[in-house]
């Protein structure tokens, strides 16, 4: 089978229109058309449907497609590789991958440290969930990726290696004129009476179940697109919300964290696939740990010897 009908089976999944792929490729819609009526032919099944605005794939399709972006990412890292070698390029590229807490800012730290002893390496950072950056290694996209175990939890998966870096504390994001910020440690029924806001599921389930645990209800009124959109309603007075420790250092000036007694925790780990790992994987994992911990609060130790005081300011 040529890899061409695959690219543009491909494409066409992802533009969802057969027009929008031929002007992306260079093809007429006509050429678009046959080679997937062939690569239909080959497989013998149907693998797009039509419908109003547009095609998208059959149930055969959506099987075959992500096996089909395997292939392509491996066939274009292959050509990438040749032309390295023939054009002198000094070392394979790494893909890098992380969650936006995470691509803020102990993924550049360590990748800065990386580049101070390796010397030169091309690279790339992209961020994105968990879940979708465990499927980007596994395609081949990505040849590292940063990721939490925060719900739904990262699956099991045997044709990827896991390795542990630590524990990030979740904190709580204030404006910077809430009649909390600057204030130590406090517990979660002192913000009982909040407004939050949230941008993932995942980090709205923590919220939920660690208010439960204290025995009050978030009042999850508002959600936002992204991280930048959920500190950008709290800036602006609208809610708080709770984000990760590792961001504390890279907040904007508008917000402030504040430190939770007893916090919801969630475990930080890099992915990498087991077969062919890139070489500045394993040195990068070690920068990793460096740099989560140099991110940590400074405050975190003495937590626990304020909370007496805290509930005493919570009292009155």
């Amino acid at each position: 089978m040529a890899l061409t009908s695959w690219r543009t089976f491909v494409t066409v999944c992802r533009l969802g229109s057969l027009s929008a792929a031929a002007v992306e490729l260079g093809y007429t819609q006509s050429a678009v058309s046959r080679q997937i009526a062939g690569l239909e032919r080959e497989l013998g099944v149907p693998l797009v449907e039509r419908h109003a605005r547009g095609v998208r794939p059959t149930p055969a399709g959506e099987v075959f497609r992500p096996h089909a972006t395997a292939a392509l990412t491996e066939a274009d890292r292959a050509v990438r590789a040749v032309r390295d070698l023939r054009d002198g390029a000094p070392a394979r590229p790494l893909a890098v991958g992380a969650t936006p807490s995470l691509a803020a800012g102990i993924v550049p730290a360590a990748v800065r440290r990386l580049l101070d002893t390796a010397g030169p390496v091309p690279w790339s950072l992209s961020s994105g969930l968990s879940l979708e950056l465990h499927d980007r290694v596994v395609s081949g996209d990505l040849d590292v990726a940063v990721v939490t175990d925060a719900p739904p939890g990262l699956p099991n998966d045997p044709r990827l290696e896991r390795r542990f870096l630590g524990m990030d504390e979740m904190v709580v994001v204030l404006p910077v004129g809430h009649p909390r910020a600057g204030c130590g440690p406090v517990r979660m029924r002192a913000l009982a009476d909040q407004t939050w806001v949230e941008d993932n599921e995942g980090s709205a389930a923590m919220l939920r179940q660690h208010a439960a645990r204290a025995g009050v209800t978030a009042r999850i009124d508002l959600a936002a697109a992204d991280l930048p959109g959920k500190l950008a309603l709290v800036a602006t007075g609208h809610a708080i919300a709770l984000i990760p420790g590792v961001l504390a250092g890279a907040l904007r000036t508008d917000v402030t964290a504040l430190a939770l007694v007893d916090p919801p925790t969630r475990g930080i780990y890099t992915i990498t696939p087991r077969r062919d790992p890139h070489p500045c994987a394993a040195p990068l994992l070690d920068r990793l740990v460096t740099a989560l911990g140099a991110s940590r609060p400074a405050g975190a130790a003495h937590r626990s010897a304020e909370s007496d005081e805290t509930d005493a300011h919570e009292r009155d």
